[in-house]
């Protein structure tokens, strides 16, 4: 993992640099918004002076005309930087969330199995989105606020520097207090966060396994699940509110020490004569104008460690690479018809030995079916073609040319792969089958009929531009299965990778489907993982695994007649004792 740098440098140098122009703009408007109570204030001096104690009538028009300016330019300031501010934003969590999608789409099955799809979903969605909600006032807080802050305090220094310095002897007060409270923002705003992964990713899985939990009557029972973890994201939250509200609350404290301390030594002085009333209430309007940026300020350093516990989120998964790469001096892929070859390969998914010392041969343009009982490592095979994962030890080759020499497009360019369980999204059914490229219409054609998927299109709605639901859920799981294999038909690789691609159609879809199937593998290298051995019985080339290793190679009948594992396989299956496979 790379290690992540610090989140305001990354988020600036990342995305928030990208918009530079809006940003200095944005901040420009904040800096007049910022100035203008600085300008109010200083205001007050003439107003009180000239207007009420002094009675000069004509300066009465001169200050109102001057307020009503400071408003105006404050109203426009503040409206602009807002809109500006809120576009940088979006733009920026929008990058943000592309450019998180496109590096976890980029990282190995090593990853996944670490990370739930609920719990990136969050990382993606959640993080960002809290992220977004906070830098804003994080970025208007820290310029606006700023610039206000200093023209206050210009105007109170130009009026009497004790009676400032008086009204910043609680400043030491806040340092360790807050310096406490922010540690324990941070450490409870990532525990939210985390709970908010969690609650997710249980979400995630009840939802998308509906079908067991009612099917099981467990609804009360993730339900409670779920309730235990609100709870506790409850818990968590309160905490961290708990410590952003503190620091302004420090703020409060701070202010009313020192605005008892101006008000004791500068009434004194006002008593005295030595300062007017103009002075007086522009000090005070200073000094009470600046209570609520100071308190806003403060509710920012909280936010900021509730954004920065986001950042870090989103950096770690930033820093995760992948540990299946391109070669640096990649090959061209094979042409034509190619043959693939496993060279006493293996395969371990952490301690545990998946595939070992597997070698065999499937010869070009010809069929090879896999059999063995389930576990038997059947489907990591194709893991290992695609490099989904990588091999331990022993060489794959296609064509004589190892796989890791080739880059990951030009390798999987090569495939075409039908699973058990067909993946499709809630888009429309062509392009669920196109996967929103470009195809010929003739070509489509062809595919659509040869998986049998014309079969049922004229009874969609909407025909091919059919949405095809959350999941493919507007079909049927034999008709969801025909979309993919159209899919494969589509793609015209070389190779083909069926993981018992008919296992979910009924007998007669299951007989047509496997016919267009056999006229697809014409002149084209298949590999055929088979569930039911009567559907590969015409393989070229029969290679029988268990336990992560090949016990058996030959033909059907070749098989057969030796009498071992094959044979006893299909004398279960034929008893109808499937549950063998």
């Amino acid at each position: 993992m790379k290690t992540p740098s610090h989140p305001l440098r990354w988020i600036w140098q990342n995305y928030l640099r990208r918009s530079w122009g809006i940003f200095l703009v944005a901040v420009a408007f904040m800096a007049v918004e910022g100035s203008m109570l600085g300008l109010m204030s200083y205001m007050m001096k003439p107003m009180f002076d000239r207007v009420f104690v002094a009675g000069e009538s004509d300066a009465v028009t001169v200050v109102g005309l001057i307020f009503l300016g400071i408003f105006i330019a404050r109203a426009i300031a503040s409206m602009t930087q807002k809109v500006l501010l809120a576009r940088l934003s979006e733009r920026a969590c929008a990058m943000i969330r592309v450019d998180l999608l496109r590096h976890v789409l980029g990282l190995d099955g090593t990853f996944f199995q670490s990370f739930s799809p609920g719990y990136l979903m969050q990382r993606i969605e959640g993080d960002v989105a809290a992220l977004k909600t906070t830098w804003i006032g994080i970025i208007t807080g820290y310029v606006r606020d700023v610039i206000a802050l200093l023209a206050l305090g210009a105007v109170a220094l130009s009026i009497d520097w004790q009676w400032t310095l008086i009204a910043c002897i609680g400043i030491p007060v806040l340092v360790a207090p807050t310096a406490i409270v922010q540690k324990f923002i941070r450490k409870n705003a990532r525990a939210a966060r985390e709970m908010a992964g969690r609650l997710s990713n249980h979400l995630n899985e009840v939802l998308t396994g509906i079908s067991d939990v009612k099917l099981n009557t467990i609804e009360e029972y993730q339900t409670d699940r779920y309730r235990a973890l609100n709870a506790q994201k409850v818990h968590v939250e309160t905490r961290s509110v708990t410590g952003q509200a503190a620091i302004p609350a420090l703020i409060d404290i701070m202010s009313g020490i020192g605005f008892m301390g101006v008000l004791i030594y500068g009434g004194h002085a006002i008593i005295a004569g030595e300062k007017s009333i103009g002075d007086f209430m522009a000090f005070f309007t200073a000094l009470g104008l600046a209570f609520e940026p100071l308190r806003r300020l403060g509710a920012i350093s909280g936010q900021w460690q509730a954004a920065a516990a986001a950042i870090e989120r989103i950096q770690e998964i930033f820093a995760h690479v992948s540990s299946i790469t391109d070669p640096s001096d990649p090959k061209p892929a094979p042409t034509g018809v190619p043959h693939v070859t496993f060279s006493n390969v293996s395969l371990a998914y952490g301690t545990q030995d998946v595939l070992r010392n597997v070698s065999f041969r499937a010869p070009a343009g010809k069929v090879t079916a896999i059999v063995g009982p389930s576990g038997a490592g059947k489907t990591t095979l194709f893991n290992a073609l695609s490099r989904l994962s990588d091999v331990s030890a022993g060489q794959i080759t296609i064509d004589d040319t190892d796989i890791k020499d080739l880059k990951l497009v030009d390798l999987r360019g090569l495939l075409s792969v039908v699973g058990q369980d067909a993946l499709l999204f809630d888009e429309s059914l062509k392009d669920n089958i196109t996967l929103g490229g470009d195809a010929d219409p003739e070509n489509l054609k062809a595919a659509l009929k040869n998986a049998h998927v014309s079969e049922f299109t004229d009874r969609l709605p909407d025909g091919l531009a059919t949405r095809l639901g959350p999941r493919g859920s507007a079909l049927s799981g034999g008709q969801r299965q025909r979309v993919a294999i159209a899919r494969a038909l589509l793609r015209d690789t070389p190779i083909l990778l069926l993981d018992e691609a008919t296992s979910a159609l009924d007998a007669q879809s299951e007989h047509v489907v496997q016919q267009a199937l056999q006229d697809l593998s014409q002149g084209r290298t298949s590999l055929v993982i088979a569930h039911r051995l009567s559907t590969i019985q015409h393989a070229d080339l029969i290679v029988v695994m268990d336990q992560g290793r090949v016990i058996e190679t030959g033909t059907h009948a070749e098989l057969l007649e030796k009498g071992g594992v094959y044979a006893s396989l299909v004398k279960m299956q034929f008893q109808g004792t499937d549950d063998a496979l």
